[in-house]
């Protein structure tokens, strides 16, 4: 039987965790990122027999490199991943279009029409599997924060998953009209919308405290749905091997694909970075940022330095310390444990990071960079609109227009589509108005009733609405459970003296 990798800390505290483990943790216990402890390979060949599969039995293959049968069955695997693809509007999940001479992979077609469908339809279903199957004493709390997208998809994942309560905290205004609907419109009774007054790092930093509070913590069997958690970076892995193949399939002399990735929390592109370790024939990966440059920032000069955030047209990349670069900073620091430690620490207390020389050289090796700011993302949008009749989100553009400063908008890249223009209206129409018609399933949304909660940016009166709130849905179970024995009981007392008559 295939036995899955295990998983260690960032930071070091806790090693050789399974799978398992470390999905349903979420974050380490000392503030670090669960990391493989060995990252698989696939040969030449093994990716050549995977041409001709779909988009599921790709995922699969992919994914069991990193989930042994004696973490998930693969026959359970095979389902989780199915049923995941299953929620997609197209039939190849993540399909691929040709633009002004280079690819854009849609990853909109998901439930809530952006990239992060595609990991938290299978995290939803691997929490329900783990809880079934014995983890947590079938009790999970999950808590994320969102600038936009992460909520949404987190809902549509979660709803109505048994065991699961779902909190998604949000910064109260700035999130799109759009996308906060498609959270605070879902009625079911495990989900949980809260807008926090402040920024999307303060909602990230509320949710890291509350993974630091360990009574807390156990108390309510607490997880993460954003990044931080492992299965996310895995999933988002399998469309670069999918757009590998569609990319080598159409285009015959290329041999490397290149991917350009618009970057708030790293979690996307560092899903490029590992599937090119694995083995997958990756050119440049490009990091491309708004105003909020501080990835931009440092793959020039090496400077992690913290600022204030700048509202954008761009919402879900309005972030200024991006939680998945951990990953990546461990893996430059050598995979060494105590080095990251140091240097995360001394990021935290004084908000500055500063990598120089080998290091640095490295670092550029692995990743290219630019920066696309207001003015560049509408003039993207407005250019791909007018020239080529295709619609961009703010967020997208922004990708585009980095393979356009960095002159490689050829037939070997990958421009990553990340979300639909239309759960960005008002800054689209900046661009092209009128803007074109919006699908019916976002358009209804306006006419829903929605439900929400507000709390201050205070940890401690969000973990105290979290218990509430679970405690309520919990006695509303058990009186629901009660009622329907109570019936089931009188419907089999009431069966019992139609019997006794009858033999009278």
């Amino acid at each position: 039987m295939a036995k899955s990798i295990t998983y260690s800390s960032t930071r070091g505290s806790q090693k050789s965790l399974s799978f398992r483990h470390a999905v349903m943790t979420g974050l380490a216990h000392d503030r670090g990122l669960f990391v493989p402890d060995t990252i698989p390979t696939v040969s030449p060949s093994e990716l050549e027999s995977w041409r001709s599969l779909s988009y599921a039995d790709l995922a699969t293959e992919v994914i069991a490199k990193y989930v042994g049968e004696d973490q998930v069955p693969r026959d359970v695997l095979r389902d989780i991943v199915k049923r995941s693809c299953g929620a997609f509007r197209s039939e190849e999940v993540t399909p691929l279009v040709k633009v002004d001479g280079h690819w854009v992979l849609e990853l909109f077609h998901g439930p809530t029409f952006a990239f992060k469908d595609v990991a938290l339809q299978m995290l939803g279903n691997f929490f329900e599997y783990f809880l079934s199957t014995g983890s947590n004493s079938g009790r999970l709390a999950v808590m994320g924060a969102t600038s936009g997208d992460t909520g949404s998809a987190a809902i549509y994942g979660l709803r109505g998953k048994k065991g699961v309560d779902c909190i998604i905290l949000f910064p109260d205004g700035r999130v799109s009209e759009i996308q906060e609907r498609q959270m605070t419109t879902v009625k079911d009774g495990n989900i949980h919308c809260v807008s926090v007054e402040g920024t999307f790092d303060d909602c990230q930093d509320i949710v890291k405290a509350s993974f630091n509070n360990v009574e807390f913590r156990e108390k309510v069997k607490l997880g993460a749905v954003n990044s931080i958690n492992w299965c996310r970076v895995l999933a988002q892995t399998t469309y670069y091997f999918w757009s590998y193949l569609r990319v080598t399939d159409a285009e015959k002399g290329v041999t490397k694909v290149n991917f350009s990735v618009p970057t708030g929390n790293f979690g996307d592109i560092l899903a490029g970075y590992y599937s090119k370790r694995m083995g997958l024939p990756v050119g440049d990966l490009i990091v491309a940022t708004n105003e909020n440059d501080i990835l931009h920032r440092f793959f020039t000069h090496g400077e992690y330095h913290r600022e204030d955030i700048h509202k954008t047209i761009s919402p879900s990349m309005d972030i200024c310390v991006s939680s998945n670069f951990e990953r990546y900073l461990f893996h430059l620091a050598g995979d060494d444990a105590t080095t990251l430690a140091s240097w995360m620490s001394a990021f935290e207390s004084t908000g500055k990071l500063t990598i120089t020389g080998k290091k640095l050289d490295e670092a550029r090796a692995d990743f290219k960079s630019a920066r696309a700011d207001t003015a560049k993302t509408l003039e993207t949008i407005k250019k791909y609109h007018k020239e080529f009749d295709y619609m961009l989100c703010p967020h997208s553009a922004v990708g585009v227009s980095a393979i356009h400063q960095l002159n490689t908008a050829n037939s070997a890249t990958v421009a990553l589509a990340t979300a639909h223009f239309a759960k960005f209206g008002d800054a689209v129409k900046m661009a092209v108005d009128p803007s074109p018609e919006i699908p019916k399933q976002l358009s209804q949304l306006w006419s829903m009733t929605t439900r929400k909660s507000q709390c201050p940016n205070d940890a401690a009166v969000v973990q105290a609405f979290m218990e509430k709130r679970i405690e309520e849905r919990i006695a509303g179970e058990k009186k629901k459970r009660q009622f329907r024995n109570l019936v089931v009981l009188s419907a089999a007392v009431g069966l019992v003296a139609v019997l006794m008559r009858r033999r009278k």
